[in-house]
Parts: C-alpha cells; structure tokens; sequence
C-alpha cells in the first residue's frame, strides 16, 4: 500500500487496522518506506508497506473490500499513477495466477517497482513469484526501476 497525501503514515495504519479487522489476520508488515512518486514523478513523495495476510476472501472479494476501505479514507480516482491518500494492490494471494479484467494476480508491475520490491524482500525474499519463476530477492536484483526508496525509522 502507499500513500502520498495527507497524514501518509496514520492512513497507512487505519488501512492495515481495517484490513485486519475485517478482512484477514495480519500475519507480517514491512517497514515503511519513502520512494519517489514512479510512474507520474511530478507529485509528492510516497510511504509504501507491504503487509501479508492469511484471509477466507476470494481474491475479486478482497479487491473489493479493499476498494471500499481505499474510498472510506479518502481516495479519489483522478488520474493513473496520480496523488493519492491511499492505495492498496493486491501484489500475490498465495501462488494464485489470475488475469481478469479488474483484478491480475500476481500485480503485473511488481517486478518493474523498486518501492514495492524492497518491502516484498523484506518480507518474504525466498517467495516465488508464479509466472516469472523468481524469488523476491532476484526479481530486486534484475529490477531497472532506479528511483530511491529508503526505510523510514517511525
């Protein structure tokens, strides 16, 4: 999840509290991380986390339910990759492949994204992700993706 707007890291937080409270146990969280904006860079900084969970939602519930949560605290779809007071992608759900029209898992850009790939070793370097048949820690390594990303001591 990531958040550029507003209070970034207490939204952070309501989101994994939400999150938690409702729609799967929280089993890991990442540190939190400041990265340039990627994609749309002329915008504000960004705090990313990457957090696991263990949930009984199917993958299209959980994006919905997630979608509902991003709404609650404040997110408007304006522009793609544009300023945000939260975002939260579904990056794997187990070693599920699913290509649908709103929903692909794995997330199709986590490979090309330093900010998401430093939290996703952190946590889980040795994960495979399913298609490309790496692990976290390589799919880092090989990343071109050259924006800074720094932990953030809270």
């Amino acid at each position: 999840m990531g958040s550029n707007l507003g209070e970034r890291e207490l939204t952070i937080h309501e989101a994994i509290n939400r999150i938690g409270e409702n729609h799967g146990k929280l089993i890991k969280q990442s540190s939190l991380y400041e990265s340039a904006a990627w994609g749309l860079e002329d915008q504000p900084t960004f705090l990313n986390q990457v957090i696991q969970i263990e949930s009984s939602e199917s993958p299209h519930e959980l994006l919905q339910n997630l979608q509902t949560i991003e709404k609650a605290l404040g997110r408007k779809k304006i522009i793609k990759w544009g300023e945000r007071v939260i975002d939260i992608d579904i990056l794997y759900y187990g070693s599920e492949i699913l290509n649908s029209e709103n929903l692909s898992i794995p997330h199709p850009e986590i490979q090309n994204r330093r900010f998401t790939l430093l939290p996703m070793t952190e946590l889980a370097p040795e994960f495979i992700h399913p298609t490309l048949k790496k692990n976290q820690q390589i799919l880092l390594e090989e990343c071109e993706d050259k924006l800074w990303v720094t932990p953030v001591n809270s």
